[in-house]
């Protein structure tokens, strides 16, 4: 007999899949038997992202078989974070759970990572308990952004929940899944954590590559700057044009004081006034423009909440 379901919102885990033929079927197993005392309605939606394996049949296979299994699939790999926007397009739950298809996080954890949402949370973020192979540098990673975004959860990265309206009230570039939190906190919405067991991948070889660090840290500092300076990009041009023409202005009076004082005539140092001078002014018309850009963003933004307010009605 199955247990009367306490929670009044329906849950869809998103899963994004390639080359993970080998752990399908596990996967909706195990979700089959969390859903048996689960104290919510669910649905299991995979991703295939371009896939090259027998991905794919193995989750057609699961949706003949299983009737919670859903899917999307891409002809090509696009990224998880288009991946996930392709789940969320099929889903339709009112809370979305991202999980990734390698069984390091089992599906009996989702409950308790689902807990807090019905506590009034907006978004519930995993905390990896557990040694790992990538631990020194998700370590390092999540202290830098832990200081940098002023946050105090521990792990950007693991497993999350999340209302369906956080990610209808956020951008997510490329990538950018990594900062669902970090986006999420930004927009106001409460956020909490919940420690979650990691395991050895189940089958198949972990997709990380040593260029996911370089290119990690350069979207951190892209998703800090539009979270700060962007807001105000005049501010910020603003200071930073300012100081090269105070500095174009000091090193004219130094070729004023050389030319009328020492009697000498220094001619680099009056290309070096003209260039300081003309990147300051260069910068400060960059950000005139990148203002009119913001407020069209935040016009769209605004425009966006309107129309969204509508349909809902």
């Amino acid at each position: 007999m199955a247990p009367e379901k306490s929670y009044n919102f329906f849950v869809s885990t998103i899963v994004p899949a390639r080359n993970e033929e080998g752990n399908i079927e596990e996967f909706c197993r195990q979700y089959g038997e969390m859903m048996k005392t689960a104290q919510f309605e669910s649905e299991l939606v995979f991703v295939d992202d371009g896939s090259t394996d027998g991905t794919l049949e193995k989750i057609k296979a699961a949706a003949s078989r299983y009737s919670f299994v859903k899917f999307a699939s891409h002809q090509r790999n696009r990224g998880l974070t288009e991946a996930l926007q392709s789940g969320f397009s099929v889903a339709r739950g009112d809370v979305y759970v991202f999980y990734p298809a390698d069984l390091q996080y089992r599906p009996d954890d989702i409950p308790k990572l689902v807990e807090p949402i019905a506590g009034g949370a907006d978004l519930s973020t995993g905390w990896k308990q557990g040694r790992y192979e990538k631990w020194f540098v998700s370590g390092i990673y999540n202290w830098i952004s832990r200081k940098i975004f002023n946050l105090k959860v521990h792990d950007l990265n693991a497993v999350k929940a999340f209302k369906k309206e956080v990610v209808q009230h956020i951008f997510m570039r490329n990538d950018w899944h990594r900062y669902l939190v970090v986006l999420a906190a930004d927009e106001g919405f409460r956020i909490e954590e919940v420690r979650v067991t990691l395991y050895k991948r189940h089958w198949g070889t972990s997709k990380f590559s040593v260029w996911r660090i370089p290119i990690g840290v350069l979207d951190m500092l892209a998703v800090k700057f539009q979270l700060t300076f962007l807001r105000k990009p005049l501010l910020f041009f603003g200071l930073v044009g300012s100081a090269f023409i105070f500095l174009g202005f000091l090193v004219g009076l130094w070729a004023v004081y050389l030319k009328y004082w020492l009697g000498e005539t220094q001619l680099p140092l009056l290309y070096l006034v003209i260039l300081l001078v003309g990147l300051g002014f260069g910068l400060f018309l960059m950000g005139f423009m990148a203002e009119g850009q913001t407020a069209i963003k935040e016009e769209v933004g605004d425009l966006r909440r309107k129309l969204r307010k509508l349909t809902e009605k």
